[in-house]
């Protein structure tokens, strides 16, 4: 099992990449995963690994709850090789041909997020997604 987050752009600000990190750390003791800081779109697109389940952020995309995530993400990591590719555009979203191509197309709010802000915020659930397949008391949806 992997997961992979794709993100256009370098996090430069020392405090959200400390938080960012910090969440990395924690699904690391559950699944293997890595974070690519790319440069643009077309290098966005080229990263995502041959037979993965790609899900694309989107504002427009769908809507899951915590638990849900946590089910499908449990669902996604067992089928084919067992990789999740997150991808998270730039300040244009994402290349159109690449959504297109996504297995799932999730939103992780109604509102506009900075593309930074999202990235925060798709490891934090991504790590309570875990936590709530355990049963792990960080999550109280579970």
């Amino acid at each position: 099992m992997k997961l992979v987050i794709l993100a256009e752009g370098k996090l430069k600000d020392r405090a959200l990449r400390g938080l960012v990190d910090d969440y990395l750390k924690r699904i690391r003791r559950y699944a293997r995963c890595e974070e690519l800081e790319l440069g643009g779109p077309a290098e966005l697109s080229r990263a995502v690994p041959a037979d993965a389940t790609l899900i694309a952020l989107e504002v427009d995309g769908e809507a899951v709850s915590s638990v849900e995530l946590s089910k499908r993400l449990e669902r996604w990591m067992t089928r084919g090789k067992g990789v999740v590719a997150f991808a998270i555009g730039g300040a244009e979203g994402l290349p159109r041909a690449l959504s297109e191509r996504a297995d799932v197309r999730l939103s992780l709010s109604p509102l506009t997020l900075p593309h930074r802000l999202a990235r925060l915020i798709l490891v934090e659930q991504l790590y309570r997604a875990f936590t709530i397949a355990r049963g792990e008391p960080y999550a109280r949806e579970g």
